[in-house]
């Protein structure tokens, strides 16, 4: 049954066998992963015996092997980890069914000697070891010992009666570790066009200060200063992701006008050179009293007007209505702009880290962090056709409720 824990197993355990069946099979003569080998201590444990026949459960790879290396339990997962079925592992030396390896092909049994080490030795914290055919196992390994004050089976006091090895895949640490890596190579180029552009203008100056006009001098440190405030927006923004990875956005509720929140972002962009009819503010009515954290929502709003005027065209438009949200009061944002919209098939995409619909500008970290600061609230996210055409980001929130104390 290739390492499952079969219902028969159990009840031959617990019950005297009708007619005598061959060891390590049950009486069907499937291979059971609680099969102990007749005459070691496992067989004659009923509190070990328990516990394996609930191998099969874990979701981790679970190997025993006894005093004398022999393998007792091999458990599904084992099986499906290694490719080794528990019929061809059962009764079998465990360092032939499982010839470990570290990274520099050392032979990891050698290495360890689990049998004759120190009797003081307890476990083996996790590793990576690696099988004939380069799977990455992580393996962590437990001992389980005679009492020291007495002598077992003829051997020493301290000597090992059964070694325990957990199996878990490498695949999610080694995904991990490439996210890791993609992270640090996208910030250090995001990092990199800002910093030189700082560099090379104040070297500049200060190289040649006399040569250059007034003029000359400001546009150079009015780009010196716009570059400096891209990487510390761009700090900003890597820490705002480190929280919302980590679960540590922080709410702080207050009374929020979200349309008066609105507006106010879009009066700073018309001060600062927009067009004021490229923007619209459509507010319904029913609007409940709502209490968010101001700066978060602030935050929302301005990512997602400027995404809409940096990737879409046409009239930004800003719904803000009523909803429902988890059968209580809410609220309803929307931006919408009159570009070509999302495509259905990227529209899952677009609030992951670093995606970005053109290779420029951004560090595509801004519909990330707005799906964690919706979902911090309670809220939700989504983003499909506006009516008109173009893309429209929606989200709900919860219309929340004060803090008191």
């Amino acid at each position: 049954m290739n390492g499952n824990v079969s219902g028969q197993a159990a009840a031959s355990a617990a019950a005297p066998a009708a007619a005598p069946a061959t060891p390590g099979t049950s009486q069907t003569g499937q291979v059971s992963a609680v099969s102990a080998v007749p005459g070691t201590a496992e067989a004659r444990e009923p509190d070990v015996l328990t516990s394996l026949v609930l191998a099969d459960d874990l979701p981790d790879g679970l190997v025993v092997a006894d005093r004398t290396g022999r393998v007792v339990v091999f458990n599904h997962a084992a099986a499906r980890l290694t490719g080794v079925t528990a019929r061809q592992a059962l009764g079998r030396d465990i360092r032939q069914v499982l010839p470990l390896h570290d990274r520099d092909e050392h032979c990891w049994w050698k290495m360890t000697q689990p049998y004759d080490g120190l009797s003081t030795r307890s476990r083996h914290p996790e590793r990576s070891l690696y099988l004939p055919d380069g799977t990455e196992l992580l393996v962590t390994v437990g001992y389980v010992r005679d009492p020291r004050g007495r002598r077992a089976h003829g051997g020493d006091a301290g000597a090992v009666r059964r070694i325990v090895l957990t199996l878990r895949s490498a695949e999610q640490r080694t995904r991990l570790e490439r996210s890791r890596a993609d992270l640090v190579s996208t910030v250090a180029h995001e990092l990199r066009s800002p910093l030189t552009s700082v560099k090379g203008f104040t070297a500049t100056l200060l190289a040649k200060w006399p040569r250059f006009t007034d003029d000359q001098k400001r546009v150079m440190l009015e780009t010196v200063n716009a570059d400096a405030d891209r990487v510390t927006r761009l700090i900003t923004e890597l820490l705002d992701v480190s929280r919302i990875e980590s679960g540590r956005i922080e709410i702080h509720r207050e009374l929020v006008n979200i349309p008066a929140r609105a507006q106010k972002i879009i009066s700073g962009r018309v001060a600062a050179g927009d067009a004021s009819d490229r923007y619209v503010v459509d507010v319904r009515t029913g609007i409940p009293e709502t209490w968010l954290d101001a700066d978060k929502v602030d935050q929302i709003l301005a990512n997602l007007i400027e995404n809409a005027v940096r990737h879409g065209a046409g009239t930004v438009t800003t719904v803000v209505e009523p909803a429902t949200v988890a059968e209580a009061p809410g609220v309803a944002v929307a931006v919408r702009d009159q570009g070509p919209g999302i495509a259905p098939e990227l529209a899952p995409r677009v609030f992951g880290r670093f995606w970005r619909a053109k290779r420029r500008g951004g560090a595509g970290l801004g519909l990330f962090i707005v799906k964690g600061l919706v979902e911090a609230h309670g809220g939700e996210i989504t983003v499909q056709q506006a009516p008109g055409g173009g893309a429209e980001f929606r989200f709900t929130m919860p219309a929340g409720t004060p803090e008191f104390g």
